[in-house]
């Protein structure tokens, strides 16, 4: 993997060097290289660091990290030093135990730097917000983006656009079949049983899985709870399976997307548009071979929005933006972003594009809009698009 292609990278170095105010939490999904590019980042600070990771524990004691700490503690006695725990949700009461030994540090003015990572992301939050409100600052890792793909592993637009953003599944991407299991083990079936199941209450684990899969076949279409119910054999009620969505959204595998409206009722209770947060999930769960899929329009046009939505997903995820969709009766907008005041409105064309776009003229027509964009076709090229932060296409 070739080092310091993401920008996160920057971001981290920098922060090392900063003073110590906050402690660092590197969060986001599996296999999306946050202990490698952790790594990376204090080998090239120049400081020294201790490592500790939770896989390591040979007993799960309470005292675990505070061993840890204090050998970091050590190298900090008289210059800024590194202590990095990795998977630290596997220790138990961590949360309590890092407070404390942080409020510890920050009495004695020690120069101690301390970076917290896991691959939990619904166990790391709740341990964030109940005990260490206030004490950190977190960078967020997504998967991959096209530039970094490319750059990293020479993928071509068309390659990215069907295997998505996953690091690790890179090198299988001339192996279909290998391909697509390690996607479906160890990606999907891991986070699901490890990052869900066996952090969060379910009741019906079945259930939450057969609603990954359909949410995951429906990226980029639009899908009523109520219809959710009638393709499900288990189904509870929509209640049940709006919270089974949410918790693989915070598990960094699919979302729902509200209906935009200035209401935030309104907004709720609409029905929502799935979403993977990578497009290689939809590639892996529809098993449709890639040179099959880029001469079907219709399998390559979802890819190619669901690609586009990805992209607008993690910068909703970073914060930089809201991300809604819009439709009124036969007309739609595929993504909505708002950022203050501004509101720019989507549309993915993969195929021809029509003489015209009612539903980006309609929602002009109907609210204050910065951008009318159109991506695909004779539009924006999706490639140039998906090179370009999310926050270019808010600005002037």
């Amino acid at each position: 993997m070739a080092e310091f292609t993401r920008p996160d990278a920057a971001i981290l170095i920098q922060r090392l060097h900063e003073p110590r105010k906050f402690l660092q939490v590197v969060a986001g999904p599996r296999q999306v290289g946050k202990t490698t590019l952790v790594q990376q980042c204090v080998e090239r600070s120049g400081l020294e660091f201790h490592w500790a990771s939770g896989d390591d524990q040979s007993q799960r004691s309470s005292t675990w990290i505070e061993q840890h700490w204090e050998a970091a503690r050590s190298l900090a006695d008289k210059k800024r030093a590194v202590l990095v725990i990795d998977e630290v949700q596997k220790a138990p009461d961590w949360p309590a135990t890092v407070k404390r030994l942080w409020d510890e540090d920050t009495r004695k003015r020690r120069k101690l730097v301390v970076i917290l990572l896991g691959s939990a992301p619904l166990r790391i939050q709740q341990g964030l917000s109940e005990s260490l409100a206030g004490r950190f600052e977190i960078l967020h890792l997504r998967q991959w983006s096209l530039r970094e793909m490319e750059d990293a592993f020479g993928f071509t637009p068309e390659e990215f656009l069907y295997y998505g953003g996953y690091p690790g599944a890179a090198s299988l991407r001339k192996d279909a079949k290998r391909w697509q299991s390690y996607v479906r083990d160890s990606l999907i079936e891991t986070t699901i049983s490890r990052d869900v199941l066996q952090l969060t209450r379910v009741d019906k684990p079945a259930l939450l899985r057969a609603v990954f899969e359909l949410a995951c076949r429906y990226s980029a279409r639009e899908l009523s709870f109520n219809k959710m119910l009638g393709q499900l054999q288990d189904a509870g009620n929509t209640v049940t399976v709006a919270h089974y969505v949410q918790l693989l959204d915070a598990a960094g595998m699919v979302a729902g997307l509200p209906k935009f409206a200035g209401d935030a009722a309104r907004r709720r209770s609409s029905s929502p548009k799935f979403q993977v947060h990578d497009q290689g999930l939809l590639s892996a769960m529809e098993g449709v071979p890639f040179a099959t899929a880029k001469k079907d329009p219709e399998a390559w046009g979802r890819i190619v929005e669901s690609a586009v939505g990805t992209h607008l997903l993690h910068a909703a995820a970073r914060g930089e933006c809201e991300l809604s969709y819009w439709r009124d009766g036969d007309r739609e907008v595929d993504f909505v972003l708002r950022a203050e005041r501004r509101v720019v409105a989507i549309e993915v064309k993969s195929g021809r594009r029509r003489d015209a776009l009612p539903g980006l003229a309609a929602f002009a027509n109907a609210h204050r809009v910065h951008k009318k964009l159109l991506v695909g076709a004779d539009g924006i090229p999706a490639e140039v698009f998906l090179r370009r932060p999310v926050l270019d296409w808010l600005s002037d």
